[in-house]
């Protein structure tokens, strides 16, 4: 089913997003671009699930109002597929500050904030797979093609 080329990302739609119901139009995106969303729920994080998450931030003074804010809503989560999967999200996602973000990128066109930034978006291919069996079971995380598939792609990215 899944292409072996595919790479897989975590994408959360932050308490902002869910807040100001936007949900339905950034999920959009992700699926007009031909990514697949391979796993889809709606979670309260915990402590522990975002102390491993923002881990290199633990230490940091805004720590404490980081975990607040991802706590003051449920969130949800997306595992997002797809070949250059990680590079592609990133791009529509748009950089961290949203006053800086280009206009069409998700924070370009939905954020004003250096801290709340409606989505998040692992940076790597490692990330993606470490953060998204953090919030996933194996049996959450489902394997089919989309009945697009062969018309996203070029030949010669499916070989």
């Amino acid at each position: 089913m899944a292409h072996h080329k595919e790479e897989r990302t975590l994408v959360i739609l932050k308490p902002d997003c869910v807040q100001r119901g936007i949900l339905g139009q950034i999920i959009e995106r992700f699926e007009r671009k031909g990514l697949r969303i391979a796993g889809l729920k709606m979670v309260h994080l915990s402590d522990a699930e975002l102390e491993g998450h923002y881990a290199p931030h633990k230490d940091k003074p805004f720590f404490t109002s980081l975990k607040n804010y991802m706590k003051s809503s449920p969130v949800v989560v997306m595992v997002v597929m797809g070949i250059k999967a990680v590079d592609a999200v990133r791009l529509i996602v748009g950089p961290t500050k949203g006053y800086a973000a280009d206009a069409g990128s998700i924070r370009g066109d939905f954020s004003m904030s250096g801290n709340v930034t409606i989505v998040h978006a692992s940076d790597s291919v490692e990330a993606g797979v470490s953060e998204s069996a953090r919030l996933f079971k194996d049996s959450e995380i489902f394997d089919y093609n989309r009945a697009d598939f062969l018309h996203v792609y070029g030949e010669e990215e499916l070989a």
